[in-house]
């Protein structure tokens, strides 16, 4: 198909070439009369269909992923550390630096905060809410080992698993509703 020897105009004025100079007053001049005619909108917001248009069920999914990803670091982590300083220990440290990955992973893709301010402090609270974790599933391990003192590795590992679980629906509670409460409707 042959192109027309017709320039392309916009408002009546032809349009000039791509390497002109003269594109951005062009581009200026289009913008000007659109925006004095309100067709100047902002993005449109991404429309979610179904169970998605709620945010708590889109944060729910995100937090699953984050979590999948924490609990695998953590069991690998408790797996590693519990031959050489025990199992208590072991459970501690391991919950310890997966919160700190779990809090800031929350932070950007769960509840999609990206700036800066107030991140010290959303650190130090997601060190608080870990306590309630740490309590748990150190909790469970102690009963563990005074139901079976000579409990295997393996018992151990779904021991603060299935811990883990109930300190996960308290954790996602707490970020939530206290400390990542301004993003609540994203």
């Amino acid at each position: 198909m042959e192109s027309s020897a017709v320039p392309a105009t916009v408002l009546g004025r032809p349009l000039p070439g791509p390497d002109s100079d003269a594109l951005l007053p062009a581009a200026t001049a289009v913008l000007s009369v659109t925006a004095a005619a309100g067709v100047v909108r902002p993005p449109a917001a991404r429309r979610h269909r179904g169970v998605l248009r709620y945010p708590l069920i889109r944060q729910l999914i995100r937090f699953t992923g984050v979590g999948v990803v924490c609990t695998v670091t953590s069991l690998a982590l408790y797996a590693l550390l519990r031959p050489w300083i025990g199992p208590q220990p072991a459970n501690a440290a391991a919950l310890i630096v997966t919160s700190v990955m779990n809090t800031a992973l929350n932070r950007r893709l769960t509840f999609k905060i990206t700036e800066r301010r107030r991140m010290k402090r959303d650190h130090l609270s997601g060190l608080t809410v870990i306590l309630v974790a740490l309590l748990l599933t150190g909790g469970s391990l102690a009963f563990l080992h005074w139901l079976r003192p000579g409990a295997t590795v393996t018992e151990e590992l779904w021991t603060t698993t299935l811990a883990g679980f109930v300190a996960t629906a308290v954790r996602f509670s707490l970020l939530r509703h206290w400390i990542f409460r301004r993003a609540r409707h994203r």
